[in-house]
């Protein structure tokens, strides 16, 4: 039987080992943590529960996909609530609500912009058309050649390619808000609307198309289903044992060492940061220099405050966000002048308004979110003056006061990325999804340097996000296989 080491347990790195082991391999992994997850953890605390990580599940079919592979249901394991509204947008003089459907979106469109509810749906229906593609063929390729762009679906829709989600949306909407509302999914694939191609509208479908959904208890339950599936699947997982070297001889992969111990292995997949994991290679068998990883487009980094409640509050969705100040500045901020955002747009969570599960009775679970640049000076004043703008602004836009019904807060930033997951400049997605850094031209799933080396997760292939995270584990499976 061979044996495959994984690096890392993040959504990536699991997904791997599952479809590896049901393939009949002896699988384990080594995190360093003492939980696994990756960026996807929990934090639980006094009886609040929050999703340390990612905190949106879209694209429910993806889930979907993965569980049914192995002849199980996402419901085998948690369940899923529908989120309606799915979430609600601040600006500085109104709110707009996104419904559970077209119908609810459409309207509400409608009442800001007569007449764009028939844009809305055109827009839609050409954004599903890009997901099916997408999802169906693209994203399913491993990235090894340019050709795997040139289908007969692509090639028909070349110009979706070369046109960006900013100048499509403009063309059909006027209105500030609708289009920052419209702009707003493509911040998931880590770019500016105006630097990603308009084929990434797919992400609008599967906002308003497919939904925002809810697994009960929290985003982790995810994690916990995937752990236990592998488990099931023979797979050893082994927490608090971080990775210091990755073993060659001769080009070939041997293992990697552990805690002062060598653990030998015909294959090794790393899930962990793309560029950390590199440099647990000698430097003559790195595929990338550190000029390359310097000159790529990386997805944001954010402050983030994890804050329990003893009150529960008025004017707020499970998901809310505050773009009462200038989209496009805070983005230059991100991605053209890298500085600590003047007047930062920012994401509130408060899972508790939907799943009673995640805070003590008559209290709220928040968890506030600022995109910033990856490589910023994060010092605890920098923390502490954010932590007062965001506050600020959340009570002024929600009409109530929160400060003083805080109990703790506690915050995660550059500084933590960068201890806690190696993560590189600390961003907390991964590379950006720009038209030069899609598909192939991303950082390879497989060493070209180091025989059975290969790689997964956020920085190589699809891309950033839960689902392609997912899919990234799927290719990397399968590019093994081909090899046995």
């Amino acid at each position: 039987m061979k044996k495959v080491i994984v690096i890392g347990s993040g959504f990536s790195s699991l997904s791997a080992s599952c479809y590896l082991a049901k393939a009949g391999y002896d699988v384990e992994i080594f995190e360093k943590n003492s939980t696994v997850g990756g960026r996807a953890r929990q934090l639980v605390r006094d009886g609040f529960t929050f999703d340390i990580g990612p905190s949106w599940y879209w694209m429910p079919d993806i889930f979907e996909n993965f569980f049914s592979f192995f002849g199980k249901k996402t419901s085998d394991y948690y369940e899923l609530e529908k989120l309606d509204p799915a979430y609600r947008i601040f600006f500085k003089d109104d709110t707009i609500t996104i419904g559970d459907c077209m119908d609810k979106i459409c309207e509400e469109f409608e009442r800001i912009e007569s007449g764009s509810g028939v844009h809305l749906k055109r827009f839609i229906g050409k954004a599903q058309e890009n997901y099916n593609i997408a999802i169906n063929k693209v994203v399913l390729k491993p990235g090894l050649s340019p050709f795997e762009l040139v289908t007969k679906d692509t090639v028909l829709r070349v110009d979706r390619f070369f046109k960006t989600i900013s100048q499509e949306v403009r063309k059909q909407f006027k209105n500030p808000k609708l289009v920052s509302t419209l702009e707003f999914p493509v911040l998931f694939l880590g770019a500016k609307p105006s630097k990603t191609p308009s084929f990434y509208s797919f992400m609008n479908f599967a906002d308003f198309g497919l939904g925002t959904w809810h697994p009960k208890g929290g985003m982790y339950e995810i994690i916990k289903a995937m752990k236990s599936l592998a488990e099931e699947l023979g797979v050893k997982i082994h927490t608090e044992s971080p990775v210091t070297k990755i073993l060659v001889s001769e080009g070939n992969v041997k293992g990697i060492e552990s805690l002062n111990k060598n653990h030998l292995s015909d294959f090794v997949v790393s899930g962990a940061d793309y560029h950390h994991s590199e440099t647990l290679l000698d430097e003559k068998y790195r595929q990338y220099s550190e000029k390359y990883w310097e000159k790529k487009v990386y997805a944001p980094s954010s402050l983030l405050f994890y804050i329990g409640f003893n009150k529960k509050f008025e004017n707020i969705e499970h998901h809310n966000l505050f773009f009462d100040t200038d989209f496009e500045k805070h983005a230059q901020e991100i991605y053209d002048r890298p500085q600590w955002p003047s007047d930062p747009l920012f994401y509130a969570n408060f899972p508790s308004v939907t799943d009673e599960s995640m805070a003590p009775k008559g209290c709220e679970t928040g968890f506030f979110l600022v995109p910033i640049a990856p490589g910023l000076d994060d010092t605890p004043e920098l923390r502490e003056q954010y932590f007062d703008i965001v506050m600020d602004r959340f009570e002024q836009l929600t009409e109530q006061s929160v400060k003083k019904s805080i109990i703790f807060k506690e915050s995660f930033c550059v500084n933590d990325f960068i201890d806690q997951y190696n993560s590189y400049k600390g961003n907390a997605y991964g590379m950006a999804n720009t038209l030069s850094q899609t598909a192939f031209l991303r950082p390879n799933l497989k060493s070209d340097k180091v025989k059975n080396l290969f790689f997964t997760g956020q920085l190589t292939v699809p891309g950033p996000g839960v689902p392609p995270s997912l899919i990234s584990g799927k290719l990397v499976s399968e590019l093994i296989l081909k090899k046995t």
